[in-house]
């Protein structure tokens, strides 16, 4: 009788509180909502980086303009 209450005992003992579990989870949550907002942030930047980049240039300069001279016509060797 002795015996099995105190195995019984010894058995109950929890090794992990509820209170354990429950700041596990907690710590978990907040480090994946962590990285769900900074995978949003990361994704609104590169979309408003893309719309800036993929406008049409309106501003012609005169590098634009300039009409195609082909460089090879003085060079030394032949033109093949």
């Amino acid at each position: 009788m002795i015996l099995t209450t105190t195995l019984s005992k010894l058995f109950t003992f929890p090794l992990i509180e509820e209170i354990n579990i429950v700041m596990i989870l907690i710590i978990t949550i907040v480090f994946f909502l962590i990285l769900l907002v900074l995978g949003i942030m990361k994704s609104r930047k590169l979309k408003s980086e893309n719309d800036r980049l993929s406008k049409p240039r309106t501003t012609s300069t005169s590098d634009d303009n300039k009409v195609y001279q082909d460089f090879r016509e003085g060079h030394l060797y032949d033109n093949y």
